[in-house]
């Protein structure tokens, strides 16, 4: 099979390998949408190493069809599937406590298991028996089914930082992942969402998705203007979803009395940050991360695209062939995409 294969930092080529080796349980899916995260460009530049192997298949958000099975299985070929890439172990103290997303044993296909930037991708068995595969609806496509992996992170965020209906969001970064947070805060009810974005097209994608106000950073006390907007409160929640330390210490600021903070995008390795810490103490700030998804996010988030109460149908902006892998990850890093996604030709 014809696969993206990532040999070190910033070394990635097309490759005739071998096919997948299964055992009994497996699943062979035929990758027929793949899109591009910022996780993927960090990987691939080096800057996340954790959990990364050289040479290895990455790309975790995908939707395929099914080629093959081994042995008995609840799934037949030719069934459009897609699926969570997050298996955790199920047993240990965090997934007992509802937390399997932070699983110490959790194993991430496109990380530890190979990936979708290839012809077809192996799904394990312990996959297949958790629940993580889910079979489409014939009117989800299958971009749709590629971004409910991202739509369930977001989901996963919005959820720990309890997101609800009345609040004032401010949403700092209006790329994918922002514009996935506009969609959903719009979903769950927020009185007003307000997106900080320097770049002017992902400006007016932010307000196409449904923020009130968008605003430029570099041209205006982006403090101030959040206060202007606010009533001189600061935001019920703010989410930092571009991982630049800097905009933690912003979004500290920016929160009112009592606000909610998620340091939702991830972080390059060694990165440190400076907060006030006053300010999360005298006015009683709530800061959270937020990691990956669980299972039951991946459903939800999929049932969203499928009931139709959000729409992602315009989010892939380019388009390009497993063949042009090279191109297709300059376009996804140089931020004039939305959503990139590789299908073989």
């Amino acid at each position: 099979m014809k696969a993206a294969i990532l040999e070190a930092p910033n070394q990635m080529r097309l490759s005739i390998t071998a096919d997948p080796v299964t055992v009994p349980g497996d699943l062979i899916l035929r990758v027929k949408a793949a899109t591009i995260c910022g996780t993927d460009i960090r990987v691939f530049r080096g800057r996340k190493t954790a959990g990364i192997r050289y040479p290895s298949i990455i790309g975790h958000e995908f939707s395929g069809e099914v080629a093959a099975t081994h042995g008995p299985s609840p799934f037949q070929p030719g069934q459009r599937v897609g699926v969570c890439p997050a298996i955790p172990c199920g047993h240990c103290a965090q997934c007992l406590r509802g937390r399997e997303n932070l699983c110490p044993d959790l194993q991430a296909i496109g990380y530890e298991i190979d990936g979708a930037f290839a012809e077809l991708i192996r799904i394990p068995a312990r996959a297949v028996e958790l629940g993580n595969v889910h079979v489409l609806p014939d009117h989800v496509s299958h971009e749709e089914a590629a971004m409910a992996e991202p739509l369930a992170c977001v989901l996963n965020g919005q959820n720990k930082v309890s997101l609800r209906q009345g609040d004032t969001v401010v949403i700092l970064g209006a790329g994918p992942i922002g514009t996935l947070h506009v969609k959903l805060a719009r979903l769950r009810g927020a009185a007003r969402v307000i997106v900080s974005e320097p770049n002017a097209a992902r400006r007016a994608a932010a307000l196409e998705a449904g923020a009130d106000v968008v605003t430029d950073p570099t041209a205006v006390d982006l403090r101030q203007s959040i206060l202007t907007e606010t009533r001189g409160l600061g935001a019920d929640v703010v989410i930092c979803a571009i991982g630049i330390p800097a905009l933690a210490t912003q979004a500290v600021s920016l929160a009112a009395k009592g606000g909610r903070v998620s340091l939702f995008a991830g972080f390059s390795k060694g990165e440190m940050g400076n907060l006030d810490v006053n300010a999360i103490h005298y006015e009683e700030l709530r800061l959270t991360g937020a990691f990956g998804l669980s299972r039951k996010d991946y459903e939800d988030s999929l049932n969203m695209i499928a009931d139709g109460r959000i729409d992602l149908r315009q989010m892939v902006t380019h388009r390009y062939s497993l063949n042009e892998v090279d191109a297709a990850f300059l376009m996804a890093e140089s931020g004039a995409a939305m959503k990139v996604a590789i299908a073989d030709a």
